[in-house]
This record gives C-alpha cells, sequence and structure tokens, in this order.
C-alpha cells in the first residue's frame, strides 16, 4: 500500500519574500500558488499575515519546554569537568538541589553528550597498593609465553 500523504515542510524566507512581492504588485493569490506550486490557501494565508503583522517570518511553535536553561547546561558540564568521577546521577542530585529543578539522570547524560562528555558511570573499585602490584607483576612474569 503506497504511503499518498504529502510531506509538510515550510517556506524559506527567500519563498515567503518573492510570494508578498508577487502578491503587491498586483497578482492574484490563484495565479502565484500556481507559480510557486502551492495551495492557494498556503499564499492566502501568507498574504493575510503579511497585511495584518507587516511581516512574512514563520512563527514558531511552542514545543516541550527544556528541563535545563543554556547557562545550566554549561554548569552541568563544568561540574562534570571538575568532578570527573561523578556519576551522572549525583551531578543530577546536585544540579537540581542548587536550581531547585527536578532533572533526571537521563536528562543529564544528554546534556552531558551535548557537552562533550560520555559514560559517567565510573568504575568503582579498590585502589591496589604497591603489593598488589609486586605481586601481579610476579605473576604476570610466571604465566609469560
Amino acid at each position: 500500500m503506497a504511503n499518498n500523504q504529502s510531506v509538510r515542510r515550510h517556506l524559506e524566507a527567500f519563498t515567503r519574500g518573492r510570494i508578498i512581492g508577487k502578491l503587491e504588485e498586483g497578482r492574484s493569490v490563484t495565479s502565484v500558488a500556481a507559480e510557486f506550486g502551492l495551495a492557494h490557501s498556503i499564499v492566502s494565508r501568507l498574504s493575510r499575515q503579511f497585511q495584518t503583522t507587516g511581516k512574512a517570518i514563520r512563527g514558531f511553535s511552542s514545543g516541550r519546554l527544556r528541563g535545563t536553561t543554556p547557562a545550566d547546561d554549561r554548569y552541568i558540564v563544568l561540574q562534570a569537568r571538575r568532578n570527573r568521577r561523578q556519576t551522572a546521577g549525583e551531578i543530577a542530585r546536585h544540579t537540581t538541589q542548587a536550581t531547585g529543578r527536578p532533572i533526571s539522570r537521563f536528562t543529564m547524560a544528554k546534556r552531558l553528550h551535548g557537552g562533550g562528555l560520555f559514560a559517567r558511570r565510573p568504575v568503582r573499585c579498590v585502589p591496589l597498593t604497591p603489593a598488589h602490584r609486586r605481586r601481579r607483576s610476579l605473576w604476570c612474569r610466571e604465566h609469560r609465553n
């Protein structure tokens, strides 16, 4: 079964300007729409928008708000660089306390990825003593090929 739904795409600012220019020349909405290969409703809506606001720019949709601000994002990356042993969850808790807004560790991981930092799950192990190193070196020498 073929998908016959058209793909929605936004008009570029330059094309919007050309359409408005042709309408101001006195051309009809349908002739301009035919020339650009658009539905007449698109050209009509653009014309109405230009007449009421004086602008032909595309309005931005509201969308979902981000959990962090750009300043928060910079602070998060700074904290991660200062203490490289912190996990994403620990940074999230610290940032939540600092800002008062709840931030999940997944959001934290996304912000760290945006800042070029990855793998905030440092391995926690017992630090090796010089005696451990000596014994391991000795074992390696004994089991050499």
